[in-house]
């Protein structure tokens, strides 16, 4: 709740039944200005705004910028900066905050005044929301949307529910540095490449600086490249880094882990909890599908299953997901478990609104656009899979072009980071020669042993600092992607 909150009562009686308590406002800011140190006991963020009177919501907010200059703030201190305030002035003028301090007995309950406060204006943003829900669901216009309207009051209710109110979220520059300080310091406390939700992938770590919050990532590939293996190893990465830190103590917002959900449109839960089972115990993903495993690898599955039965990993495998109902589901998990790393496998299998379909690039533009929104809606970063096209196999070298994304060049503007994976080894194998011709098999040999497993990501765009190529090793059988060896200590030999 960042700007005044405009309530569209229909009359002033009407408003006088809107839900506050001038008392605990006057009581809570009396017991502020005899003790400044009150503010740093109150766990909520409350803002000028929770505030009902306005000449209240003024005052909260000069208190806290005179103790932001570590200053002692008390009636003597505020009057030069409501000698001309009007509302003052009908309240008797500056004497009003001495008649503030009057009754001390807010010092006894000033963190229930402050939680009373703000949860009054939480239920009057509440009434301004039903409002308009209202009035839209009465509108039988021709140009009416209502589903449309569903998603709108989805998301008007999780940012009450977030405390964030209707407001677009304006900030300060105070504040927004303020957030970049924090990234920055992050980065500094580990280890000096990573400010963000970690990829478990120090080469990409070292490049990215992890995965930003309301950053979009674009991961596209051709098929067969690796692009489910990635961001489910990614995901993994993610939820274990966040148990890890929760056992040695670390307080999340200072962590690198984060709660993930998986939307996989195109595998179900069972399919991918067998990639990440392959991966953790070491078993062929294919070997595990079939069941030829013996009995030690099965105890050693088992003992996998076990370390990750409390992984923070929510899959959904809802097929044919619309864009709208995957951001309603993305918000109810944050809400309920707090999600800190979405992904969402993939893009080209999500629908959009029905007045979109008619047409494709423009359905894709909506998809893009509304995870983008999604993104920055619940301030943490979205990776979501993109299928390439045919063009890439046209060409001599089959690395990736921003170009080369499917059916619309939205998905280049939308994303802040796009992320190509190529296997020169999956396209050499196919040109194996005929063993007869001694010499150029011999060569082909030589080639497959030098490449094979090397996986390039290819950053194509990045907002936040430079492209170029990070080398991985991709083991196929496992579905598993790991740092090369050479990257880990060099990791600046990019293009």
């Amino acid at each position: 709740m960042a700007e005044p909150m405009i309530l569209a009562a229909s009359n002033d009686g009407e408003e006088q039944r809107l839900p506050r308590n001038i008392e605990a406002e006057a009581a809570f800011l009396g017991a502020l200005l005899i003790d400044n140190r009150i503010v740093e006991d109150v766990s909520i963020k409350l803002t000028p705004e929770h505030f009902f009177e306005a000449l209240h919501g003024r005052i909260y907010e000069q208190i806290l910028r005179l103790i932001d200059r570590n200053m002692m703030v008390t009636p003597v201190t505020l009057k030069p900066f409501f000698e001309a305030d009007e509302a003052m002035q009908e309240l008797g003028g500056p004497g009003y905050l001495v008649k503030l301090t009057a009754d001390g007995a807010g010092l006894i309950g000033a963190r229930d005044f402050a939680q009373q406060i703000y949860d009054l204006a939480l239920l009057r943003e509440l009434i301004s929301v039903g409002r308009n829900l209202v009035d839209d669901a009465l509108d039988t216009s021709v140009d009416v949307d209502p589903k449309g309207q569903i998603e709108n009051a989805e998301s008007a209710l999780y940012k009450v529910a977030e405390g964030d109110g209707e407001s677009g979220g304006m900030k300060t520059f105070l504040t927004a540095s303020t957030e970049a300080i924090k990234n920055v310091e992050k980065a500094l406390n580990s280890g000096g490449n990573l400010s963000g939700v970690t990829t478990g992938l120090d080469s990409i770590n070292t490049k990215c600086g992890g995965l930003h919050n309301s950053d979009l990532i674009i991961v596209a590939g051709r098929p067969g490249m690796g692009k489910s293996s990635l961001a489910t190893n990614i995901a993994f990465n993610a939820a274990r880094r966040w148990v890890q830190e929760r056992e040695d103590g670390i307080e999340e917002e200072k962590g690198a882990g984060a709660k993930v959900a998986i939307f996989n449109l195109e595998m179900s839960a069972d399919q991918l909890a067998t990639r990440i089972l392959a991966e953790q115990s070491g078993i062929s993903a294919e070997l595990l599908r079939m069941g030829k495993i013996s009995k030690d690898d099965f105890r050693e599955l088992s003992r996998a299953s076990r370390e990750l039965e409390e992984l923070p990993l929510f899959i959904d495998d809802t097929p044919a997901l619309t864009i709208a109902a995957l951001r309603t589901r993305a918000r109810r998990l944050q809400r309920r478990h707090g999600i800190g790393l979405i992904v969402v496998d993939y893009l080209q299998l999500l629908q959009g609104s029905g007045r979109s379909s008619d047409n494709r690039v423009n359905e894709i533009s909506e998809i893009s656009r509304g995870l983008k929104t999604l993104a920055k809606e619940l301030n943490v970063p979205v990776i979501a899979l993109a299928q390439l096209s045919r063009a890439v196999e046209q060409r001599d070298d089959k690395r990736p072009l921003l170009s080369d994304l499917r059916e619309s060049g939205s998905i280049e503007q939308d994303a802040d980071m796009v992320w190509f994976i190529y296997r020169e080894d999956y396209y050499e194998a196919n040109k194996q020669p005929d063993p007869s011709d001694e010499g150029a098999h011999a060569q082909w040999v030589a080639k497959m042993e030098e490449i094979h497993g090397i996986a390039e990501l290819l950053i194509a765009k990045q907002r936040h600092g430079s492209t170029g190529k990070v080398r991985m090793k991709f083991e196929a059988k496992i579905t598993r992607f790991t740092d090369l060896a050479e990257d880990q200590w060099g990791g600046q030999d990019y293009e």
